[in-house]
């Protein structure tokens, strides 16, 4: 089971990765939300912002998330490890419930190439 730094260190990096995409990716980072991720097996939420094509993560607390973000999180913590180190496909284990994606329909669309 991942610990609570391996999926702070995990969001850092996936964090890094958008800020070094390029063409539509990078358009993709280029949003500006509130985020969450709940990490289930942790009940651990990370909160934080997605601003200037980078996630920052303000905000750690125990249990699922006090306020509701604009684009929410949820999963286990090998699993947000392993689809940050491209061990996970993300279509594979959101289909299989293994992970969950919440926001407006607009930013899922832009969200896809992300992911």
């Amino acid at each position: 089971m991942a610990t609570i730094e391996e999926c702070r260190a995990a969001l850092g990096k996936l964090s890094d990765n958008m800020l070094g995409a390029e063409g539509e990716v990078r358009a993709a980072a280029a949003l500006e939300r509130s985020v969450s991720c709940h990490i289930t097996d942790l009940d651990v939420t990370f909160a934080g912002r997605m601003t200037g094509g980078r996630i920052e993560v303000d905000a750690t607390r125990p249990g699922p998330p006090w306020e509701k973000a604009q684009i929410r999180l949820a999963l286990a913590g090998d699993d947000l490890v392993a689809l940050v180190d491209g061990e996970l496909n993300f279509a594979t284990a959101w289909g299989k419930g293994r992970v969950r994606l919440e926001a407006s329909l607009l930013d899922l669309f832009r969200l896809r190439k992300l992911l």
